[in-house]
């Protein structure tokens, strides 16, 4: 939600405001009305309102003061000027020093949903601009920038930091329970439409405990969310948003929505490993068919987390890929972190169900059931799906299912006939549309990335930093 002020020295005038506009449909909350600008100006030292609208003439000061006052604060908010129809060119001067708008009064109804409109579209694309840098600074080694775009890690301070990453079912939504913390000691971040970040201070470390463990969500469409350990230096945060968001990605592994704090359980994973590098090592086919039904019931039974199956899927990459290298090495066997795994299977068992192909397979290298011409078709048309359909959620699961393909081969003939992996294709395709985008239109980087088929802005970041060697909005700029 978007804070709003109203500061007029005429009570009637400050209702006909309020009453002027749908505030909560377009996200936005009035926080404080004021018929003294001293108070409003206390108010707005203190809670950093996002809008501000005030009358051009006020006994105390006038509204183009005001906004002079508050940049010399740095005070960040946004004005629009609220005038009697005689003082148009002082509202004029307003819109040159800065003011989103202006509106005469009494309010016009019919110019109220306008004007409301023009100015969610403002703060929209404000905040996406704000979110994709302070995003690049978190990243980034050199803190100077981070501390440039917000005043929120004062490096003076003695803070300690949490964080929180919330995955939401809807898009926009507005979690009211966190507002038991100081809107100052809270910096939200946008992740992409469905996922937000919160970054949490307090002086003692007890707060950032208490206050989450008593959060309810009441009312909330939440689908996950995920609470980091606690850290005494703002140089972890990096590491903070990463537990966070590990914790809230518990709903790959089960369809339960809740709240997951961090809890690394690697330990737990070693004696399952153990028994996974016997079978593989000493070529136990009798026992392949059943040991990733017994993976998922071993992680389900001990509660394992993201973490674990990131863990799992490494050393099983590098156990297959050590002892049947000759058979494998066109396969997309890679060593890969949380969100890459995530982007690539739909879930736990779609990730199980692959590795378990694979040991099909394995089983399998002298009795082919198809016939290569009947697989070279299936695999040209599945191509040509993907070449149409890439911006949208694709897992090599349910194409090979839907081509009649075994995952296996898939990966084989794409690294065969394409020279590159199942991912490694979808990606190309991904990051080429959106650098298509980012140079011929004025979509936000979120927008971009939504199309080119990344729900999730963060991870979008990642991907094509590490395709293009710079950044969307570095790109964009170039």
């Amino acid at each position: 939600m978007y804070s709003v002020i109203i500061i007029d020295d005429e009570p009637w005038a400050i209702k006909g405001i309020r009453n002027a506009f749908n505030w909560q449909k377009y996200g936005f909350e009035i926080t404080g009305q004021f018929t003294s600008v001293y108070k409003a100006i206390e108010f707005m030292d203190k809670e950093r309102p996002d809008l501000v609208f005030t009358d051009i003439r006020m006994p105390e000061i006038s509204g183009l003061d005001l906004m002079r006052l508050t940049k010399e604060r740095g005070i960040d908010s946004e004005f629009v000027i609220v005038s009697g129809f005689s003082e148009f060119a002082y509202a004029q001067e307003a819109l040159r020093y800065g003011a989103l708008d202006y509106c005469l009064k009494p309010m016009d109804i019919e110019t109220a949903d306008p004007l409301i409109e023009k100015l969610i579209l403002h703060f929209s694309k404000k905040r996406s601009i704000r979110n994709n840098l302070i995003l690049e600074a978190l990243t980034s080694a050199d803190k100077s920038e981070l501390n440039r775009l917000t005043p929120f890690f004062d490096p003076s301070s003695d803070d300690f930091f949490r964080v929180l990453v919330i995955y939401s079912c809807s898009e926009n939504q507005n979690y009211r329970d966190l507002s038991f913390f100081d809107r100052n000691r809270m910096l939200e971040v946008e992740l992409g439409s469905t996922k937000t970040l919160y970054i949490l201070k307090s002086v003692k470390s007890s707060d950032l405990y208490d206050r989450l463990d008593g959060a309810v969500f009441a009312g909330a469409d939440i689908k996950s969310a995920g609470i980091s350990s606690v850290s005494a230096s703002c140089s972890h945060i990096a590491k903070l948003i990463k537990e966070a968001d590990l914790a809230a990605s518990q709903i790959f592994l089960s369809d339960d929505q809740g709240v997951f704090e961090y809890e690394p359980k690697l330990p737990a994973v070693k004696p399952l490993m153990d028994e996974v590098s016997s079978i593989i090592r000493e070529n136990k086919f009798e026992e392949m068919d059943d040991i990733m039904e017994r993976i998922v019931n071993f992680f389900k039974h001990r509660q394992l987390g993201m973490g674990e199956v990131v863990y799992l899927w490494n050393q099983v990459v590098s156990l297959l890929v050590g002892t049947y290298y000759e058979e494998l090495k066109d396969m997309e066997l890679d060593f890969l972190n949380y969100s890459e795994l995530k982007d690539r299977f739909e879930n736990f068992e779609s990730l199980c169900s692959f590795l378990h192909d694979i040991f099909i397979y394995i089983k399998q290298l002298s009795d082919p059931s198809v016939h290569e011409g009947d697989i070279n078709s299936y695999f040209t048309q599945m191509v040509k799906y993907i070449d149409h359909h890439y911006e949208q959620k694709l897992y090599l699961k349910d194409l090979s299912a839907r081509f009649f393909l075994n995952q296996v081969y898939c990966c084989q003939l794409f690294k065969k006939n394409l020279g590159k992996t199942f991912s490694e294709y979808v990606t190309e395709l991904r990051i080429k549309k959106a650098c298509e985008l980012l140079k011929h239109t004025e979509l936000s980087i979120e927008e971009v990335a939504s199309k080119a088929g990344y729900a999730d802005y963060y991870y979008f970041n990642k991907v094509f930093k590490k395709q293009c060697g710079i950044t969307p909005t570095k790109f964009r700029k170039s």
